[in-house]
């Protein structure tokens, strides 16, 4: 895990990942960005409910994998997922709001490793596994 949180995130590569067209279809907001950081939110509205009138599991798997997309791309050099792995843990209702935190845990030459943790209102729902190649690294 880093603990380099005090840089900033360039602003070019902040405006580039928050105008995420995804996201914002989703409603997923990007509330922390540092290097190897970050934080999204997502309302959970009636429109996330699948055909079991529950919220969809690609609804708490997108709010992590954007963490992890900021994440992994804050530094302003390209990362793509090369593998993810999302452990549903609880079940989550309309009206929570889901938060997931996205923390870089391993860098190894062009791949990194990052662990998000999916919470709906204090309570952990999910972890999510992800890593990435950094061809530029």
């Amino acid at each position: 895990m880093t603990d380099d949180h005090t840089e900033d995130v360039p602003e070019a590569v902040r405006d580039r990942i928050q105008s995420d067209a995804f996201c914002d279809t989703l409603g997923i907001d990007i509330a922390v960005l540092e290097p190897g950081y970050a934080v999204t939110e997502l309302l959970v509205t009636e429109d996330l409910l699948n055909f079991h009138g529950t919220p969809h599991g690609g609804a708490v798997y997108s709010v992590a994998d954007a963490a992890f997309a900021a994440a992994s791309n804050s530094r302003g050099e390209p990362a793509v997922a090369l593998e993810t792995n999302m452990s549903y843990l609880d079940a989550v209702d309309v009206g929570d709001t889901l938060t997931a935190t996205a923390e870089e845990t391993h860098v190894g030459g062009r791949t990194a490793e990052y662990e998000v943790v999916v919470d709906a209102d204090g309570d952990r729902v999910a972890t999510f596994r992800g890593r990435v190649y950094r061809p530029d690294a």
